[in-house]
């Protein structure tokens, strides 16, 4: 049998008793990891500093982008992040045996809708090793088991924090083993989205290629998205004052996240006093420019190349610009356009605001605030496994309520449909 096999077997019985563990033993495993992973910072650090010498290579070769190699480095504002993600974890509600709602359909019947978790969660990430411990939390609150396969360039930080976790996991007796799983190889991978017998949920985590892969490759369920092409609309009522710190932040804080945007969108009405300080702002933040033809001739000198794809995600610091004749255009756009993950207005106008969070089909949708704040942490899930495009149970940043799933449980007392059919017992209306 194969060992990615006979992991995800055992991670199966490892989510069966997984179960029985209360708030509580969930909660102590939590803080453990959080102490465990505070006091193995050097170790991390060490084993990063080892993938960050090899990840450099590859960036000299062309082998690895500039984005893959941000997202792959832990410093000390990702390692205290991690830590308080995984305490933060701790001090939410168990979202396991909630009762979402009951009730009695007929004399004597009684019907509950109750969370409970998925079972196991394969999860397979590039470059990202801090989401480890994001994701090795949400399980175990969520008591779900989880196979985890990271990328062959994060492989000694993967190690690392990998070995913390599940030592600290050992020292309590009460938890299953074989909950958290690490597997390494890209053959790994083949086996493990043929694992339907066990796997209940695949989460990719990383390029376009990666999720297009792995959807075209298993029959077990897909939850994540394949692009990160978000877009800000700077609407003919914008306040300027506003909107450039946004647009800035939502581009420069952190260019390689999916979170990050790419397009922006202006209305014909504000371009004259909007666009030169957008762009000035914009250079002095070391953007690179593309725009439309409009913009291009009116701006020439500043803008690097006239946009032949919209469908495009840049994860460094380049932003397309674009002249739009009103809000319907602007919502056309990013529907056609968009890749469904989060897209934000600029407006003082609350029609216009409602308008667009109403149309534009998207998991976020946001009204002068950066893109940014699509995550889980942000959001105060704790952490999140990944952001789904999905049209499912879960949408958005998925955390702990997206990795459960429920059942219905009905009660009786002896009860037969017979008895209904026949008109000697009715249902509630």
């Amino acid at each position: 049998m194969s060992n990615v096999i006979e992991i995800a077997k055992l991670a199966k019985e490892a989510s069966i008793s997984a179960l029985q563990l209360s708030t509580k033993i969930k909660n102590d495993a939590l803080y453990k990891i959080a102490n465990a992973l505070n006091l193995g910072k050097d170790e991390i650090i060490s084993a990063n500093n080892l993938d960050l010498d090899n990840a450099n290579l590859l960036l000299e070769k062309g082998e690895i982008t500039q984005s893959a190699y941000n997202r792959l480095k832990i410093d000390e504002n990702k390692l205290r992040d991690m830590i308080q993600g995984v305490r933060d974890i701790a001090t939410l509600e168990d979202p396991v045996n909630k009762i979402i709602w009951e009730k009695d359909i007929a004399q004597g019947i009684n019907l509950k809708k109750v969370s409970c978790p998925i079972g196991v969660i394969g999860v397979i990430f590039e470059a990202r090793p801090d989401v480890i411990s994001q994701i090795s939390a949400l399980a175990i609150k969520s008591s779900n088991a989880m196979i985890l396969k990271g990328g062959s360039e994060a492989e000694q930080t993967n190690t690392a924090i990998f070995k913390i976790i599940t030592s600290a996991l050992s020292e309590i007796n009460e938890f299953p083993k074989n909950m958290i799983n690490l597997i390494f190889s890209r053959e790994d991978v083949k086996i493990m989205l043929d694992a339907d017998k066990y796997i209940d949920l695949i989460i990719p985590r990383g390029s376009n290629s990666l999720v297009s892969f792995i959807k075209s490759n298993t029959k077990i369920p897909v939850l994540g998205h394949a692009d990160g092409i978000c877009h800000i609309y700077v609407d003919e009522f914008a306040d300027i004052d506003k909107a450039i710190p946004v647009i800035i932040d939502a581009k420069c804080q952190y260019p390689s996240a999916c979170n990050s945007v790419e397009t922006v969108l202006v209305h014909k009405n504000i371009k004259e006093k909007f666009l030169p300080s957008l762009i000035k702002s914009l250079k002095e933040n070391s953007v690179v420019i593309n725009s439309d033809e409009e913009i291009k001739q009116e701006y020439s000198n500043d803008i690097n190349a006239i946009v032949s794809d919209w469908h495009k995600e840049y994860g460094e610091k380049i932003l397309s610009l674009k002249i739009v004749d009103n809000i319907n255009d602007a919502i056309s756009h990013i529907n056609k356009f968009g890749s469904g993950h989060t897209d934000c207005i600029l407006t003082e106008n609350d029609l216009n605001s409602e308008k667009f969070m109403m149309f534009v089909d998207s998991s976020g949708v946001y009204k002068n605030i950066s893109t940014r704040f699509a995550d889980g942490f942000r959001y105060g899930f704790g952490a999140e496994v990944g952001i789904s495009t999905n049209k499912t149970h879960a949408r958005g940043p998925v955390g702990l309520e997206g990795l459960t799933i429920y059942k219905y449980k009905l009660f009786g007392n002896g009860d037969i449909v017979n008895d209904f059919t026949t008109g000697l017992k009715q249902f509630y209306k």
